[in-house]
């Protein structure tokens, strides 16, 4: 006797909700979920653990959401950039790395600068000081002195004011190794907008290659600005060093640049701006697409202007398909991830998250590809353009649901993949009301989709 197949299967991701001991700043512990709390009581229940070595992070290291969404596409553990860049500097192999030989090259034959930019500290989510530290020593051997740091502060992955305790390491090391000075400060805010806040990208583009933003005399002194005026690291606005009246180093024509960020969602957007010729005419277009939309836009539209020209730019790892830029590190595909195994066996999927996480539950389940499957729909549901989301705890969840269960509904699809963001994107903010309200709203929402999925035999 054959047991009917359950379909659709939905494989619902709560971001950022995890289990933990009751505390004060236990969230999820603290909401009112009773469609989940009924779950967990009452329906086969297991835990995962989501950092460090079980899903190919160092031990110790804190998981983060394209680490999350690689294993569970992979089926596997998937050592991630952080430990293969890593074990590259402790095996020395680092060092003998082609393309950041080329880009060192490239200055010294243009008489230009070598510019590192990324996120700045030991958060190991997007990007970790050792690795910016190699490339300084790196330029060191190979000769070169003109290198200048563009410091993206962070404040989400690590604590909101730790910038200074970070700045002391890095000077410790420009101070041993001989190379480096710091020309812009940065809150990733700006410098790491991955919704196509374009004001936002534009300003730390101007800040890096126009020298235009707020000024300060040292990195030290640009983050105690921001701290005298209530502003932790994250939101620090572009901070420009200056020496004598004029910034003390700025991206030009003939430089050579190296993001150091491992992590590709964040490090794309800025890294568009600063290589494709036609940037301006993209941004033109969402813009018009969103007014279309009905959606509000900035007071300004930034544009570029002219692109700088012979510009050898190195990016960590790949960070999208098709950027004409140079990747240290290739990238190792996840050659049969979930999506691709579904639709070799000729089956349809959907897959569905707000902007926030629509990256995680495509290129990162898909293990690093852009492109769709075979028999895979996506359905993209705009983020609310709010500057943070404790302002909107709920962001984009109902449009969320409303677009799942139409999927469930139709009968079409045999798995569907889902994100929820809330509690993630919330959760960074800090506010424990706001968390609550996120918890909450997830909640609710599965306690609508879950009935559904029963309703068509599903699981």
């Amino acid at each position: 006797m054959t047991t009917a197949r359950p379909r659709p299967v939905v494989l619902a991701i709560m971001d950022g909700w995890g289990l933990a001991a009751p505390s004060p700043g236990n969230a999820a512990e603290l909401a009112d979920t009773p469609n989940v709390d009924r779950w967990i009581a009452e329906r086969p229940f297991t835990t995962l653990t989501a950092s460090g070595m079980d899903v190919g992070l160092p031990s110790g290291q804190i998981g983060n959401s394209e680490v999350g969404h690689l294993n569970i596409g992979a089926g596997f553990v998937v050592y991630q950039e952080l430990t293969r860049i890593s074990k590259a500097i402790s095996d020395g192999d680092f060092f003998d790395n082609q393309v950041l030989q080329a880009a060192i090259g490239h200055a010294k034959t243009t008489g230009g600068a070598l510019h590192l930019m990324g996120l700045f500290g030991p958060g190991g989510v997007h990007a970790h000081e050792d690795h910016l530290h190699a490339v300084l020593e790196l330029a060191r051997r190979q000769g070169l002195d003109r290198v200048y740091l563009h410091l993206f502060l962070d404040g989400r992955d690590v604590l909101p004011r730790s910038a200074l305790g970070f700045l002391d390491s890095l000077e410790a090391a420009i101070s041993r190794i001989g190379v480096g000075q710091v020309a812009t400060v940065i809150g990733r805010y700006y410098a790491m907008d991955r919704d196509k806040r374009w004001e936002r990208t534009g300003r730390a583009y101007d800040a890096i290659v126009s020298g235009k933003g707020e000024t300060a005399a040292s990195a030290r002194e640009a983050i105690q600005q921001a701290y005298d005026k209530d502003v932790s690291d994250e939101f620090v606005l572009p901070t420009v060093i200056v020496r004598d009246g004029s910034p003390l180093a700025t991206l030009r024509d003939g430089d050579a640049v190296i993001y150091t960020n491992f992590r590709p969602d964040r490090g794309r957007q800025l890294t568009r701006a600063l290589v494709l010729p036609d940037i301006d005419a993209q941004i033109v277009k969402h813009y018009e697409k969103q007014k279309q939309e009905g959606q509000k836009l900035p007071d300004t539209i930034w544009q570029r202007g002219p692109q700088l020209q012979n510009l050898y730019y190195v990016t960590m790892t790949q960070y999208e398909e098709g950027l004409p830029v140079h990747i240290a590190f290739t990238p190792r595909p996840v050659r049969h991830p979930l999506a691709a195994v579904v639709s070799a066996a000729g089956r349809k999927q959907f897959h569905i998250a707000e902007t926030e996480k629509y990256p995680h539950v495509t290129f990162f389940l898909n293990g690093g590809r852009e492109e769709p499957f075979e028999g895979e729909d996506r359905v993209l549901v705009p983020s609310p353009k709010v500057a943070t989301y404790d302002l909107q705890p709920e962001m984009s969840a109902e449009g969320v649901t409303e677009h799942l269960l139409a999927a469930i509904n139709s009968g079409t699809y045999d798995l569907i993949v889902v994100n929820y963001a809330n509690p993630d994107m919330v959760g960074h903010t800090g506010s424990i009301p706001a968390v609550i309200k996120a918890c909450e709203t997830v909640d609710a929402a599965m306690g609508r989709v879950v009935p559904a999925i029963q309703a068509q035999g599903g699981a």
